[in-house]
């Protein structure tokens, strides 16, 4: 890569991690969910490949477009609102969201506080105290965010200095690609180059194909990887080229429900007034004098009154003749003689399920539930057992959009703390995947229906009790009602030992079923009648060393 061709910053690479890089070789390209532009690597030295945009460009900018407006539209503003809501819980009094490096392995209370305050200083750079909500409705409409990662080129070890967005239609991901003949003459393919195209004119229909075509030209700047932060949907096309927004899948239930709502309001404007048809006996007369006779009838019956605003002036305008107006038909001679009758308004113009049923349809396909779409129904927090599957589905779907928002954290967190030299990327690599962000809640629907699985579990492990050592096992009960896996039976068996020597639970652990005595060994970390529990205020090395005196002796 010539590093001199980039605008911004490059973190160095180690020899080990380029060589790696570069031993990677494939039949196909890698499937990626970030919508990078493929292109073939250029060959000799000098940059001077072509970059198709007829097509996948153009279409994502002109996506974005569409979703933006699809955003200011009542009904999806109001679904985009609640989603958001429930990802973004703002309270001046507490956190919006925190980090939490509790497992990772191996990690010091002074690194850890280290970590923290630069994540502190990444909201910060965000202003996400004061921006969340806004940030996250922008990333969830346009299905992508781009921000450049501004740096002291002078003094890169202070870490970011300013994060600023970047208007998605103008920057497009470019992934340069090179074909490799293997010594058995099959083709690979090996990613050479990755890289930013920023265009001041935006990627759009308007905009020449050649505009773009070198980024070696003023319009287009070739943008080092490292200055770029970019977070995606993850949602991509059948084709897996183009990036889509959470809100491509509600475009159709849309366009549908807009459609039908004209047609209805059409329908209802026309066929509201009640109107009258005269048909009018001719006779045998000819035709032109047919006409002229219905003209005339239509003058002397019908008149007309026009008010001209611009003027002020009332006049008598009989020329113009609607379908919101009478009805005038000539009738030959031979059939009935002149007749005056009524054409009814139209029927069932209040009637709107099928208006209805399509809205439904749009606030399925955004992911919100129905019971919210009815202003009269309260927000509960009543039992388990009164929450509906759909708040449940929500609950989970708005956890996994705030995963995946949270990258612009991690990758915003990797350059500061690479940048500043407190960790190497080797190492982040292996913390990134076991960070985790906690936002606040306010949605407790799936906590309750946990609590009520929990308390299930529990009931059905008291019932047990007097089987257990007859009929089932202490380590059966664990696992297949209490549903604790090996890790959590040793963890549990830990913490009941050592939570016997505390004076915060011993009087708990002396009489924990009300039976006056110490709890049998159950196998769950208790204490067996071969072991006795601790006095009050006993240290282990005491309980070895000098039993208590009355206490039960070993057998």
């Amino acid at each position: 890569m010539a590093e001199f061709n980039l605008f911004g910053w490059l973190i160095r690479r180690s020899p080990e991690a380029i060589e790696k890089q570069e031993k990677k070789v494939s039949f196909t390209p890698p499937v990626m969910d970030d919508g990078a532009l493929v292109v073939a690597a250029p060959a000799g030295g000098a940059y001077g490949t072509y970059v198709d945009l007829e097509g996948t460009v153009k279409t994502e900018a002109e996506l974005v477009t569409r979703y933006r407006e699809m955003s200011l539209l009542p009904e999806v503003d109001e679904a985009i609102e609640d989603i958001v809501n429930e990802a973004i819980v703002v309270d001046d009094d507490d956190y919006i969201v925190k980090i939490n490096l509790d497992h990772i392995e191996g990690l010091s209370d002074t690194l850890k506080t280290i970590i923290e305050k630069e994540f502190d200083e990444v909201l910060k750079l965000l202003d996400f105290e004061n921006y969340a909500f806004d940030l996250f409705k922008r990333w969830y409409v346009d299905g992508r965010m781009y921000f450049h990662a501004m740096i002291d080129m002078k003094n890169p070890h202070a870490g970011l200095i300013e994060l600023r967005y970047i208007d998605p239609r103008k920057i497009r991901k470019v992934r340069e690609m090179k074909d490799i003949i293997s010594p058995s003459g099959i083709t690979l393919k090996q990613v050479v180059d990755e890289y930013y195209v920023y265009s001041d004119l935006g990627f759009n229909a308007q905009t020449p194909q050649s505009t773009f075509a070198t980024a070696t030209q003023t319009s287009g700047i070739k943008i080092a990887l490292d200055s770029i932060i970019y977070i995606t949907s993850g949602v991509m096309d059948k084709n897996n080229t183009m990036v889509l927004s959470y809100l491509h899948k509600a475009i159709k239930p849309l366009n549908q429900l807009r459609a039908l709502e004209d047609a209805t309001v059409i329908y209802t404007l026309a066929r509201a007034p009640e109107r009258r048809v005269f048909y009018i006996d001719v006779g045998n007369l000819p035709q032109a004098k047919a006409a002229a006779y219905l003209q005339d009838m239509m003058i002397k019956h019908k008149n007309k009154l026009v008010y001209d605003a611009a003027t002020g002036e009332i006049r008598d305008d009989r020329k113009f003749m609607t379908m919101l107006e009478d009805y005038w038909l000539p009738r030959r001679e031979g059939g009935r003689g002149t007749e005056v009758d009524t054409l009814p308004a139209g029927e069932n113009t209040g009637v709107m399920e099928h208006v209805e049923y399509f809205l439904k349809k749009l606030m399925k396909s955004l992911g919100v539930p129905l019971s919210r779409l009815d202003p009269t129904s309260g927000f509960s927090l009543g039992r388990a057992s009164e929450i509906s599957r759909d708040e449940v589905k929500f609950s989970k779907f708005v956890g996994r959009m705030r995963k995946r928002f949270s990258m612009i954290f991690l990758k915003s967190l990797e350059k500061n703390l690479v940048l500043k030299g407190i960790c190497s990327q080797k190492e982040w690599k292996e913390w990134e995947r076991k960070i985790i962000f906690d936002y606040k809640e306010d949605n407790h629907f799936a906590e309750l229906k946990d609590q009520e699985i929990q308390n299930g579990r529990a009931q059905a492990a008291i019932a047990l009790q007097p089987l257990v050592g007859h009929y089932y096992s202490h380590k059966y009960v664990r696992k297949m009602i209490l549903k604790q896996d090996d890790d959590m039976m040793e963890q549990m068996d830990a913490e009941i030992k050592e939570e016997a020597f505390n004076p915060q639970y011993a009087n708990m652990m002396m009489d924990p079923m009300g039976g006056g005595g110490p709890p049998p060994d159950d196998g769950m970390g208790g204490f067996g009648e071969d072991q006795p529990a601790p006095p009050f205020g006993t240290q282990p090395e005491d309980v070895n060393s000098n039993p208590p005196v009355g206490g039960p002796q070993t057998k």
